[in-house]
């Protein structure tokens, strides 16, 4: 068990019977590391709680051919379930909990995707960033109760002179910092968004262009599915895929008694947010759609309805993956 931090690590190695036989800090650095394990190699297990470093002694493990687990980190109460916690301690935790078998294993995603995949990521934040510069533009607007500005600003043919629209100079120098960093963004997103599609071809293009026959699902949306999903059969029901995705909502009962749902934000946010996406695109192109959806809006109301076609896309995403089919519209608009 391994208690793993950015410049140290404490590693505990159990023997068969749980008895501590190595206890010790030690530099997080690949010399080190195989040095400490070196008389156990032949029968050494590695488990490591999920957190941003566990990357390079994944990879590590997969080269010298070391049997490595990944601890879901949310899981792993009974880390923190004692009086006192320290790194020696935590360390120890998670050897007993490996021995045991009762780690919970989180997905090691393969390193040859994995890369692609936090690029993809990546893009998504800095398209928040832009969506923050073009919000702001419209909050100054209103600040100085000016006439809404009528063209969108998100289109670079459309943000010509609009600093003009305001007398103080400050202001209007606040307002060309954001234009000439919305240039910047678009110039950076356009490029990134064509390296990470030309890398999706390589890695799986079949799985691509199956997730665009969606209505709804574009380039982007099919990129953040492909990448976060990676390999639907990781997945042994659908359930589990709509658990992962956010897509339902977690209940806790106990004595018969249901109380307030928790943890609703274990899993997946870049996937709640591309099936969040898809189902209000899906409405707008799916033109066939539109009874489908007044039906939902009928029954469950307009916030809950967009929910539950989020939830039906995943499920229909799931099937299409499993039985490597593209979608069909008669069978997705076939009502429970």
């Amino acid at each position: 068990g391994i208690d793993l931090h950015a410049r140290k690590m404490f590693v505990c190695i159990l023997d068969n019977r749980g008895q501590i036989i190595v206890h010790k800090n030690i530099h997080a650095q690949k010399e080190p590391f195989l040095k400490l394990i070196e008389p156990y190699r032949d029968n050494v297990v590695i488990a490591v709680e999920c957190i941003f470093s566990w990357y390079w002694i994944s990879d590590l493990c997969s080269e010298e051919n070391i049997p490595f687990v990944l601890g879901h980190a949310l899981y792993m109460k009974a880390i923190h379930g004692g009086k006192t916690k320290n790194d020696r301690i935590d360390s120890h935790k998670i050897a007993v909990l490996l021995r045991g078998g009762m780690i919970p294993m989180a997905y090691v995603y393969p390193s040859e995707m994995r890369s692609a995949r936090d690029l993809t990521r990546r893009r998504m934040y800095f398209m928040r960033k832009r969506s923050e510069l073009l919000a702001h533009i419209q909050i100054v607007n209103i600040q100085y109760n000016l006439s809404p500005i009528e063209q969108k600003v998100a289109y670079k043919k459309n943000r010509l002179g609009i600093e003009q629209r305001f007398e103080d100079k400050s202001v209007q120098k606040t307002i060309e910092i954001n234009l000439k960093m919305l240039d910047v963004y678009d110039g950076m997103l356009k490029k990134l968004e064509l390296y990470i599609t030309r890398n999706a071809k390589i890695h799986n293009l079949n799985t691509f262009h199956r997730l665009r026959t969606v209505p709804g699902i574009g380039k982007i949306l099919a990129l953040v599915l492909l990448y976060e999903i990676h390999d639907i059969n990781r997945f042994e029901r659908v359930q589990d895929f709509a658990s992962y995705a956010r897509l339902i909502k977690p209940t806790r009962e106990s004595g018969g008694k249901q109380y307030a749902s928790k943890n609703k934000k274990i899993g997946n946010q870049h996937l709640k947010w591309a099936f969040s996406e898809a189902a209000c695109i899906f409405i707008r192109d799916a033109k066939q759609a539109k009874k489908y959806v007044e039906h939902l809006k009928n029954k469950y109301g307009k916030g809950k309805s967009l929910g539950v076609l989020a939830h039906k896309l995943g499920r229909t995403i799931y099937y299409m993956l499993k039985h490597k089919q593209a979608f069909d519209m008669k069978k997705f608009l076939v009502k429970p």
